[in-house]
């Protein structure tokens, strides 16, 4: 009986051994915001041994003035890896430097070309011109980050360097349909004038030839003073009244405003920057996009 006793004891502790070392094999790669985590998902899937995890909330949108969380670093801390969109939008990756120097960075939006930030306000507001970090909007940016995102992750994780490869190639053919859908879809709307909310849209604009009249704030939660309010209305007038887009992850008074006034439509854009866990998000936010603009510049108006 003790003999039996021994070897259970044994085979449990053999066994409990191997779920411990299961445990700390586990490969954790953190992606910085929702659409970095979204694009390395398709990257990632099917990887044995790799869990994705997404540092800021789906519901924190933009990582514009993003505040590090403790919990942030400590998950960071025993990460392999962080995935970040690149172009200034994580201003908070000096910290993570300092703090975490030995912490692989894999720069996704590395080579793709930035437009500017402009300021469409008078210089009250103190906002000057920046690279525009919205990068991912415009599916051939994402290809990019894809294409940077395998790149870094086969370094990391030679062992899979193989699947990672695969994945990124298939889901850089799906963004690739996705970008001819939508070009040829836009090309065929008789409008082109849209106002935005904020500046996330001019490399989906410059991409599929529309313009971008008018950006009513800068900054997603920007107050606008009186005089900004007056100035974007002034825009959006002189440019005739286009279509305004509002975006789902923010909510805009201002914007209902300049409809009242102006008596320009308004509809809503996704700026992907929150949305579903789930591989075919990206596909899905654009096809939603494409339908907005579809009804919004689909006829001509007066």
């Amino acid at each position: 009986m003790k003999k039996l006793f021994a070897l259970f004891l044994a085979f449990c502790l053999a066994v409990g051994c191997g779920v411990c070392r299961a445990e700390e094999e586990e490969t954790v790669i953190v992606a910085s915001f929702y659409p970095v985590y979204i694009l390395a998902k398709n990257v990632l899937q099917d990887v044995p041994g790799v869990r994705l995890a997404c540092m800021a909330a789906p519901s924190t949108g933009c990582l514009h003035d993003y505040q590090l969380l403790t919990s942030d670093m400590r998950a960071l801390s025993s990460a392999a890896a962080l995935l970040i969109n690149g172009a200034g939008m994580e201003g908070f990756l000096p910290m993570i430097r300092e703090q975490l120097p030995d912490l692989p960075i894999v720069d996704c939006g590395a080579g793709v070309a930035l437009l500017e930030e402009e300021d469409h306000h008078s210089d009250e507001d103190g906002h000057g011109e920046e690279g525009n970090p919205h990068i991912w909007l415009s599916p051939v940016n994402a290809i990019q980050m894809v294409q940077n995102m395998a790149d870094g992750l086969s370094v990391l994780l030679p062992d899979a360097a193989g699947i990672i490869q695969q994945n990124a190639a298939d889901y850089e053919a799906r963004l690739s349909a996705l970008d001819a859908e939508l070009a040829a879809a836009i090309a065929a709307l008789p409008g082109r004038d849209i106002v935005t909310f904020h500046e996330a849209f001019p490399y989906f604009a410059a991409r599929y030839g529309l313009n971008v009249a008018a950006v009513v704030a800068i900054e997603p939660e920007e107050p606008l003073s009186p005089r900004m309010l007056t100035d974007v209305i002034e825009r959006v007038r002189a440019a005739g009244n286009p279509p305004l887009f509002a975006e789902a992850q923010y909510d805009s008074a201002a914007l209902r405003i300049i409809s009242q006034e102006t008596g320009a439509p308004l509809y809503a854009l996704n700026a992907l920057t929150s949305g579903p866990d789930a591989l075919t998000a990206y596909e899905d936010g654009m096809r939603e996009n494409l339908a907005a603009l579809t009804e919004a510049l689909g006829n001509e108006r007066p």
